[in-house]
């Protein structure tokens, strides 16, 4: 799996699990990034090669696979993520709590189910993943959790949405509702107000022209923090 990351370096000196640099050896790259590309692109083939197995098997209507991340780029390992524009227009990456450390895509593959090139703007998140896995295997998913299975958005079909989505990070707290995100770095600090729907990337702080929304969102994350 693509990871330039410390475990990784103690074996390999700079964390790419790859025998060589393959297609992109000669490229004017830098290692950590040739290593990066290649191990890519292997995962790539191999989760190819998995899909034309589960095919042959006659498995692939029965089986669901999903690709996502815990979290947006980092420069650990000597990586630099701005070296492929890893995070786009997004602010922030690994461990911040603005859309570039939260925000990551997913891709999911279930031939039958999935539309092939078919996409959901629906805002989910990890804690889905459990009450989704439930409804699929038909089991009860436990009452005390705070995910929604997005078993509707997998088939194409109205989606149940969170009321809002929390995140806390060390001293970082950040609650999204609806297109309104709030972050606060640090309990010291005011928070910040940000439109996600016309400022994906979070540059311009509306805390001071939205009062009222911020004193919602500040309540959201006071309760999530009980």
């Amino acid at each position: 799996i693509p990871h330039a990351n410390n475990e990784g370096g103690r074996v390999t000196g700079d964390g790419m699990e790859v025998p060589d640099y393959g297609q992109y050896k000669d490229r004017d790259w830098p290692d950590t990034a040739k290593g990066q590309a290649a191990m890519i692109s292997r995962m790539d083939a191999d989760v190819g090669r998995l899909a034309a197995l589960l095919r042959e098997l006659k498995l692939d209507r029965k089986t669901l696979i999903v690709f996502t991340s815990d979290n947006g780029p980092h420069s650990e390992g000597g990586h630099k993520h701005e070296f492929f524009d890893a995070n786009g227009p997004l602010r922030g990456f690994k461990r911040d709590l603005y859309e570039g450390g939260i925000r990551v895509p997913t891709i999911a593959w279930w031939p039958g189910v999935v539309k092939a090139g078919s996409t959901c703007a629906e805002p989910l998140a990890f804690w889905d993943f459990l009450p989704t896995a439930c409804e699929l295997a038909g089991a009860k998913a436990p009452d005390d959790i705070d995910g929604i299975s997005f078993v509707n958005a997998l088939r194409g079909e109205k989606q149940r949405r969170h009321d809002h989505l929390f995140w806390r990070y060390a001293k970082k707290t950040a609650v999204r509702e609806g297109m309104w995100k709030a972050v606060r770095v640090d309990p010291a600090k005011p928070t910040e107000l940000y439109d996600l729907g016309k400022d994906p990337g979070e540059r311009k702080d509306l805390a001071r022209e939205r009062p009222e929304i911020v004193k919602r969102m500040e309540g959201l994350m006071a309760a999530a923090l009980e």
